[in-house]
């Protein structure tokens, strides 16, 4: 318990302190997010926030993790790295979606094949237990790539990457630190120190926003989350921990919901398009709501809100069949979804130009000019 609570305050220290110092210094060198047509922040913001969280899950983890007991975490200490500079190069220079997706191959190759973290079993979803070794390395993989990604989509207003991803953590802390088991005890520490540096994060990401956390953080928050899933599936699906859960894969399933099925959501519609999955739009569930006047403020609330019930829902019932479980959130999901598109959008403003001579010159094919543009409307939402 003491390594845990330490952990907690190193990496929420860490990151309080860093991250002024990442805005100053953004500031000097002009290091900024700056707003475009797809971009919904008004004014330049730096987005090394991320920086601040790796600092601060880092040395939270390698300061009370025993790694001689606990081989395996060197090398998800080591996925972390890779995903740092991937997401750090991205944040800095961009790099393109098959580069992004070669390094997120990587880091899933460091935590399956070294960390041994891998899906063995469905635990009776669709019927199916124990899985082939083949197919058990791919479900891996996509589930690993998946949810690395959701986090890194999700990001689009101030706060709701952090808060999800405080979310998560904590409840996968929580478990693994419940269980009673020295094995778990890393987990559970690599779970708090990850919402020690979010919770940090926050306090300067809520809007108004002062920094973003870029890929940097999106990726990383994915890469621990992915991590945590897994185990947490292998884990609470057995009778051995303290409080076993029937329908684990379900549970583990609506812990990440928001974030996973608005990815599957959008990359399904890409796909339909004959997009790349990796194109960017306007199709996710924050611009949705964007679109019909919610503040940023508001959207976090509403989406981490809806997480939260799902996911107490799921520990509720999370001795009933796991396919069932699964099936009836991702209804839920698409029922709200459904939903939010009945709230008509906010309404576009246009009024006449003036026809006065300084307006001569300008461009006259038009002589309505729009007062609430997409672009505006989404700037005072910011």
């Amino acid at each position: 318990m003491f390594d845990v609570l330490l952990s907690i305050a190193i990496s929420f220290t860490i990151t309080f302190l860093a991250i002024p110092v990442i805005i100053n210094v953004a500031e000097m060198k002009k290091l900024f997010d700056v707003p475009d047509e797809r971009k919904i922040h008004q004014a330049p913001i730096t987005p090394l926030g991320g920086l601040g969280i790796f600092a601060g899950f880092v040395f939270g983890c390698l300061l009370t993790i025993h790694f001689n007991e606990s081989p395996n975490f060197q090398y998800f200490i080591a996925a972390s790295l890779v995903i740092f500079f991937l997401g750090l190069k991205d944040d800095i220079l961009v790099i393109s979606p098959i580069k992004k997706f070669i390094g997120q191959v990587l880091a899933a190759f460091l935590i399956i094949y070294y960390g041994e973290v891998q899906i063995r079993s469905m635990h009776g979803f669709l019927g199916i237990h124990q899985l082939p070794e083949m197919f058990s390395l791919l479900l891996t993989y996509f589930a690993v790539i998946v949810v690395i990604n959701s986090f890194n989509l999700i990001d689009g207003v101030d706060g709701l990457a952090g808060s999800l991803g405080l979310l998560s953590s904590v409840v996968f802390g929580v478990y693994f630190l419940s269980a009673k088991s020295a094995a778990l005890l890393p987990y559970s520490i690599i779970a708090f120190a990850l919402s020690g540096s979010l919770l940090a994060f926050l306090i300067f990401n809520f809007q108004p926003a002062k920094i973003f956390m870029g890929d940097t953080g999106s990726l990383l928050i994915g890469t621990v989350n992915a991590l945590l899933v897994i185990k947490f599936i292998a884990v609470a699906g057995t009778t051995d921990v303290a409080y076993p859960i029937t329908a684990s894969p379900a549970v583990g399933f609506a812990i990440l919901m928001i974030p996973l099925l608005d990815t599957l959501r959008v990359f399904g519609i890409r796909i339909f398009h004959r997009r790349s999955p990796f194109s960017p739009d306007r199709n996710h569930i924050h611009h949705l709501l964007l679109d019909r006047g919610f503040s940023h403020r508001a959207i976090t609330l509403l989406l981490v809100s809806i997480n939260a019930l799902m996911l107490g829902l799921a520990f509720l019932f999370s001795n009933l069949n796991c396919t069932l479980l699964i099936f009836s959130f991702i209804a839920v999901f698409f029922g709200i979804i459904s939903a939010f598109y009945y709230i008509r959008p906010a309404p576009r403003l246009f009024v006449a130009r003036s026809g006065k001579a300084e307006d001569k010159g300008r461009n006259k094919s038009s002589k309505l000019v729009s007062l609430t543009n997409d672009t505006v409307l989404e700037q005072k939402n910011r």
